[in-house]
């Protein structure tokens, strides 16, 4: 085994800081005052095997090295586990004795056995170090790039509304005498709808300040599938109330561990993505599956599908240039990364691809979590939380969510 002299020095004491090198030191003692009284235990046991008392500083010295920092620790344990069996355990006892015929032989071997142990030992625990923090530095430049994304995203997604709104009410407020009614509703209509995209970026990135960033985890609770699916349904209609749904949920009543508000979040931007960029006006379907082990919610619309060029790198946060997107009008970057976000931080997956008649989202959550297991409820016990089929109408007729239960075979 090759070590520079340079590479040594850095391992060496002093370069440390005087509590840690105590530390070591007082480390390094205990494990081999420890070692020698398992030895003496041996011996007095054992004594025609004095191989086991080998052994024993043997496993010392890999634990100097494991639990101490540098070489030096490893290669003064070496020395005094060699000179300590020669003292202790070689006849004649409590003697420092090198003249025994073969004894500088073995004396060299252990010592050499002892040194490449406690070298090898320091070694693999600094690869194991390395290959953590090599991790780390990934972990890290992996949410850089996301926050690198998430800004550029932040940014076109946020300036082109804002120029909506100059734009509208300037021409509203500068020709007022001049417009007809049906003019100035029409930039009101806008302004509006700019509006509210405005209002649903910010319920994008508040929903990220629920999920600490430095673990990348969140607080989840048993919360009810339907109830979160009725939740997230309800907002959405607020922002397109005559656009049509077709929702399908499971018979059985389920409940997983999950954050609602956030998971709300995460459907209303796949289904907001369905609307404004599938270019139909087809029902979008909301479908909720599960196999015991995972909840499966898919987003499919009957649009005009994602180049598939796209597909690749359609979570990570990059805008799509109004010269490049065939609306021209908002990117689905930021609402995608914020979906992908928050349903990795619940150990889930989110995919898309395209079909034959448009694309599809497909999110799963974990049905299962360690402790008290997830409730199923069959239908019959679930009593008026579920229902054979259910139309949901609000003012408008025009606007229509149908929700149905899925039937099983039983």
């Amino acid at each position: 085994m090759h070590l520079s002299l340079q590479h040594l020095k850095s391992h060496f004491p002093g370069r440390e800081a005087p509590g840690s090198f105590i530390k070591n030191a007082l480390l390094t003692a205990l494990i081999l005052i420890i070692a020698t009284v398992i030895a003496f235990w041996f011996f007095r046991m054992v004594p025609e095997n004095s191989a086991n008392v080998a052994l024993v500083y043997i496993t010392a010295l890999v634990l100097t090295a494991r639990f101490t920092d540098g070489y030096l620790y490893g290669i003064a344990a070496s020395l005094v586990s060699v000179v300590g069996i020669n003292y202790l355990f070689t006849y004649p006892y409590f003697q420092v004795n090198f003249t025994l015929t073969g004894y500088p032989v073995t004396f060299l071997f252990t010592l050499i056995i002892s040194l490449v142990v406690s070298t090898m030992t320091s070694r693999i625990k600094e690869q194991a170090d390395a290959l953590v923090e090599r991790e780390k530095l990934l972990m890290d430049a992996e949410k850089e790039k996301m926050r690198a994304n998430l800004l550029r995203s932040v940014s076109h997604d946020l300036r082109t509304p804002l120029t909506g709104i100059i734009g509208n009410s300037s021409t509203y407020i500068d020709n007022y005498q001049s417009l007809t009614e049906e003019e100035k509703m029409d930039l009101v209509s806008h302004i509006r709808e700019d509006s509210n995209w405005l209002l649903n970026m910010v319920e994008n990135l508040l929903s990220v300040t629920r999920i600490h960033q430095n673990s990348m985890k969140i607080a989840t609770s048993m919360e009810s599938v339907e109830e979160m699916v009725s939740e997230a349904i309800i907002r959405f209609r607020k922002r397109y109330p005559q656009t049509e749904l077709s929702v399908q949920v499971p018979e059985d009543f389920l409940m997983i561990p999950m954050d609602a508000i956030l998971i709300e979040q995460v459907i209303i931007n796949l289904l907001e993505n369905a609307v404004v960029h599938s270019g139909s006006n087809l029902p979008v379907e909301l479908t909720v599956t599960c196999d015991g082990t995972q909840v499966f919610f898919c987003v499919r619309d009957y649009g005009k599908g994602i180049p598939p060029e796209r597909l690749e790198n359609l979570f990570d946060g990059s805008y799509f240039h109004p010269e490049s997107s065939t609306d021209g009008h908002r990117g689905m970057g930021i609402g995608l990364s914020i979906c992908k976000t928050i349903i990795t931080a619940h150990n889930g997956t989110i995919h898309a691809d395209n079909h034959s008649k448009g694309c599809q989202f497909v999110f799963t959550l974990p049905a299962m979590q360690a402790g008290p297991a997830n409730q199923v409820l069959p239908a019959s016990q679930a009593g008026s939380l579920v229902n054979a089929e259910s139309v949901v109408q609000e003012n408008s007729a025009e606007s229509l969510i149908s929700i149905k239960k899925e039937e099983t075979n039983e």
